[in-house]
């Protein structure tokens, strides 16, 4: 890396379960308007706009393109598009800012899962050929993950149930379910309904700059240390489903084993997944996992990574992290990981 790069702005929607009197134009206005003003930029002055979103969860093509009515694309200016969580419309930003073409980057994400069923839609991530024809939903698929797990005693579902309840019991304004949320019946075994991540809508936003332009844009920006993206093998019979070798190595690419983190926003969809994701990215108990409450209290589709990484950055402009992790996923079973570490400045 020949450049600094840091996230100094972050902004979110508060998470609902619809949003069906929004348009995701209307969703996602009033993110980029706050976004750009903790920064204290307009429009005009980001380099590159980058945004990540699923045409599946809106029900028709170029879905994404309606958004930049939001952004503002008159005079022209310098965007793309990832068919994926805004986590890795970062990634596409960050190298962007790496090769100089531009000193700041817009990065926003939105996903409305509210209008159909979601478990029915992710079943396009699968295997077309073999596994997609039988209809398995993401919840019976982590509903695996999690037996798996418990067969080979690597966890129970008190402690699913307990990761659940810390999860959330996050005070966060914008999550949306915080506070004593009943654990609930069977969803599909060994999973309960507080074992899965609530279904509903919402947008976020991040502002790279680079170098000396982070620093005049932010107090303490988090410098993006390490950004790595893996991915497992697309059939799940020859995967072992209780580790992630792809969350692994994007850690060890992106430096996080270098030095201890002290958080970590894991982008952890179902309770079992977590327990996976500890144990890939080595991470004990003197680190705070998902202190925004993570995916068990907001998940909006396609936005939860970004929001992952956007919250450990968060954290370090505020003082309350030096070195923290981010992760996102994608794909059934943790199919795809992404990791970002971020530091602060030495206080």
């Amino acid at each position: 890396m020949t450049r600094d790069i840091a996230v100094v702005a972050f902004a979110q929607t508060d998470h609902r379960r619809t949003t069906e009197h929004l348009s995701e134009v209307e969703m996602l206005m009033p993110v980029l308007h706050e976004v750009l003003d903790r920064a204290g930029l307009k429009t005009a002055d980001i380099g590159f706009t980058c945004s990540g979103s699923s045409d599946y969860l809106a029900g028709r093509a170029f879905s994404f393109t309606l958004a930049l009515d939001g952004v503002g694309a008159w005079p022209p200016i310098s965007e793309s598009h990832v068919e994926m969580d805004g986590a890795w419309a970062l990634y596409e930003a960050w190298t962007k800012l790496l090769t100089g073409d531009a000193d700041t980057a817009l990065v926003y994400a939105y996903g409305k899962s509210s209008p159909g069923s979601l478990r029915d839609v992710l079943t396009r991530q699968l295997d077309p050929y073999y596994v997609a024809p039988l209809w398995p939903d993401s919840v019976a698929l982590a509903a695996l993950q999690a037996q798996a797990l418990i067969d080979a005693r690597e966890t129970d579902e008190r402690e699913l149930a307990t990761i659940a309840a810390r999860s959330r019991s996050t005070d966060k304004p914008h999550a949306q379910l915080r506070g004593p949320v009943p654990h609930g019946d069977y969803l599909v075994r060994p999973l309960r309904t507080g074992d899965c991540p609530p279904i509903g809508d919402g947008a976020a936003a991040v502002i790279l700059a680079a170098g000396d332009r982070a620093r005049d844009l932010c107090a303490r920006p988090a410098w993006i240390r390490g950004i790595d993206h893996r991915i497992e093998a697309h059939s799940l019979g020859v995967r072992d489903l209780t580790d992630s070798p792809s969350a692994r190595l994007a850690a060890e690419k992106a430096g996080a084993f270098d030095r201890p983190v002290d958080t970590a926003e894991l982008h952890a969809p179902f309770t079992a997944q977590e327990v996976v994701l500890r144990k890939s990215l080595r991470l004990d108990d003197r680190v705070r996992v998902n202190p925004s409450g993570g995916a068990l209290a907001a998940n909006p589709v396609m936005a939860a990574g970004l929001i992952r990484i956007g919250e450990a950055a968060a954290r370090i402009h505020r003082g309350d992290s030096d070195r923290a992790l981010g992760h996102a996923t994608s794909g059934p079973c943790l199919q795809q990981n992404l990791v970002a570490v971020l530091e602060g400045d030495p206080r």
